[in-house]
């Protein structure tokens, strides 16, 4: 287990998971390298001793099964909570708020989607090591690249850098939004509704890390990296 005996604040780690899925039928239960895929966010989960609670959050039997034989905790997620229009912060709020129904407050909430099966413990202690500063309220994960990325109007490629260099090498990198982890203070999320910030401090993920299973595609790339 890695332990950090330096951080007082108190974490919850959630995992939402719910049953419907339109990419890919089943998919957070879903074997990769011989394991459900939600089984690899919770194993790395629990091996950080600096997350006090894991919560998952799901609407599906078979998940609740799948994440209880891990040693997770579960939370069942009303219908409304589990739609396609569903905002990963009502999900994560509803968490807290039932977690405080029961006395249970924390400094700090994790999100783990299961999509990510390949997310380090270092990656979530680097994550849990940022608040210790008080001008971090949120934080993202990001992957780096050097692709020439634009808009397309009136069928016109028009590039965000039009000055970029045409050698990749040369380029200066951008970052790209991962679902690899995301954290917020907890007040921050309950009084805002939302994890994006003014001041959104972002984690570097490796391009490893940031695979996200979406598509059938994605897991075929999973299952190759995993071989």
């Amino acid at each position: 287990k890695y332990l950090d005996m330096f951080s007082s604040l108190k974490i919850l780690a959630v995992v939402p998971a719910r049953g419907g899925s339109k990419g890919i039928p089943r998919k957070n239960i879903r074997l990769l390298g011989g394991e459900p895929l939600i089984g690899h966010t919770l194993k790395t989960a629990m091996s950080v001793d600096m997350i006090d609670d894991l919560i998952v959050s799901t609407d599906d039997n078979e998940i609740s099964d799948v994440a209880k034989k891990y040693g997770a905790e579960v939370l069942n997620r009303p219908s409304e909570l589990a739609t396609d229009n569903s905002s990963t912060e009502s999900v994560v709020i509803h968490v807290l708020n039932k977690m405080a129904e029961d006395e249970r407050h924390y400094d700090v909430v994790l999100i783990l989607e299961p999509t990510s099966p390949f997310r380090s413990t270092q990656t979530i202690i680097k994550t849990i090591k940022l608040f210790d500063s008080k001008d971090v309220d949120s934080v993202l994960a990001v992957r780096e690249t050097k692709e020439n990325i634009g808009n397309i109007e009136n069928n016109i490629f028009l590039p965000i850098n039009p000055k970029a260099p045409r050698r990749r090498q040369l380029r200066k990198p951008m970052y790209i939004e991962s679902s690899t982890i995301y954290g917020a203070r907890t007040s921050f999320l309950l009084k805002n509704k939302s994890l994006v910030s003014d001041k959104w401090t972002p984690i570097l993920v490796t391009d490893d890390e940031s695979i996200d299973i979406n598509i059938e595609h994605d897991f075929r790339i999973a299952e190759s990296f995993i071989n």
